[in-house]
């Protein structure tokens, strides 16, 4: 099959009243903490609330969110006032005195958990660079910059943060170039910097050297220092989608620079690659984990699905088809998108539910947790109608 410009118009009006009808309306406006700043985004099916602590990462995708539709979208009034109740809960509540951001707070900031990762820093970092776009502010733009450095010490800098594991099986894990690819790619195009692209370059160089397998078709999760294959269950274990969300961070990039072909080749190798190993041939939907050999995976919820995967493996499919032309994406994105928005789709309540059994079958009820938020669904839409709106301009 292909996509026509009609189908593709189609397409852009259905992300676009998803996103601003039904995703956004669902946590906005009231998961802004009118008292105490931040967001309550714990939450069931019908938006009532679970809990109300918060996630300090999700606190800062939430707010750059907000701060992105601002800026891309229409220039919304209620969207900047609930970027900047993100904004200072972050900066007033979420920073240790090391200067390292917590994991997980009470809804009045004090801190629970800190984690070994700086994951809560890089989404602070995008978040504070599109709000200090928002509302053209240099001071915040620094304290973005600033904090974009401190992720880069912590990216490269080995035993900086407390190890999870000891020294006897050493490893890397993507995860870490990965996510420093999306937030320089974000710092870039809201308040720039000149480091960017040299970071971005190296991170991809990173990815392609040590997570790549071409021989196998594969793009592992954790590797080796040297890039081998650590043959123990941990090690041998895959995440299809989170891969391929690395495939589309590559082709946003490749699009970035002129539709520069080597990325645009191996971004789609990443996504050929874990289409083959996480699409289930018998329910559909992408299964979460996998092993490099077909061997039994520890997790016991690696057969379910998992919402965020199928959000990635969407806008890349659809960002390949787009940058290639080639019919096979246009046919697994619509395999891919149907099954989603058919499976995870909550049609009373707006959003998506979060996990399904295998069989498609509803696991539990949440739409907001200590993972899931406003993020991956509304970025996916966005990111989606973003795209299709420039493809369309441009082969009216």
């Amino acid at each position: 099959m292909s996509y026509s410009i009609k189908d593709l118009g189609t397409l852009r009006d259905f992300y676009q009243q998803q996103l601003l009808q039904d995703t956004i309306p669902f946590w906005f406006p009231r998961s802004i903490d009118e008292e105490f700043g931040g967001y309550l985004l714990m939450r069931d099916k019908d938006g009532s609330l679970i809990d109300d602590d918060k996630a300090v990462w999700i606190q800062g995708r939430a707010a750059w969110m907000l701060s992105t539709l601002y800026n891309t979208v229409a220039p919304e009034k209620t969207w900047l006032a609930g970027a900047k109740a993100g904004i200072d809960f972050l900066r007033k509540y979420c920073f240790d005195a090391d200067g390292q951001m917590f994991f997980h707070v009470t809804r009045d900031g004090k801190p629970i958990r800190k984690r070994r990762y700086f994951f809560s820093e890089t989404f602070a970092t995008i978040a504070t660079a599109a709000y200090a776009k928002a509302i053209g502010d240099e001071e915040i733009a620094a304290f973005s910059r600033e904090l974009f450095s401190k992720c880069i010490t912590y990216a490269t800098t080995p035993g900086l943060l407390p190890a999870k594991y000891t020294d006897i099986r050493p490893g890397r894990a993507i995860g870490i170039p990965m996510i420093m690819i999306n937030t320089a790619q974000q710092v870039r195009s809201t308040i720039g910097d000149s480091r960017c692209d040299q970071w971005i370059d190296q991170w991809i160089h990173e990815i392609e050297t040590y997570f790549v397998k071409h021989d196998i078709r594969c793009v592992m999760e954790t590797v080796a220092p040297d890039g081998s294959i650590i043959d123990h269950i941990d090690g041998r274990t895959l995440n299809p989608g989170h891969a391929i969300e690395g495939a589309w961070f590559i082709l946003h990039e490749a699009q970035y620079r002129g539709n520069d072909p080597h990325l645009i080749e191996l971004g789609c190798q990443m996504l050929d690659y874990m289409w083959e190993r996480g699409w289930d041939k018998e329910f559909g939907g992408f299964l979460y984990f996998k092993d490099v050999y077909n061997k039994p995976v520890q997790e016991y919820w690696q057969d379910m699905k998992f919402w965020w995967p199928h959000n990635e493996v969407i806008i890349a499919t659809l960002l390949a088809y787009t940058l290639t032309g080639n019919d096979r994406y246009a046919q697994w994105h619509k395999m891919v998108h149907d099954y989603a928005y058919a499976h995870f789709h909550d049609k009373e309540n707006g959003e998506w539910f979060g996990y399904l059994h295998r069989d498609g079958s509803l696991a539990q009820t949440a739409k907001g947790n200590l993972y899931k938020g406003p993020f991956h669904l509304p970025r996916q839409e966005w990111y989606c109608l973003q795209l299709l709106n420039a493809y369309l301009k441009n082969n009216p």
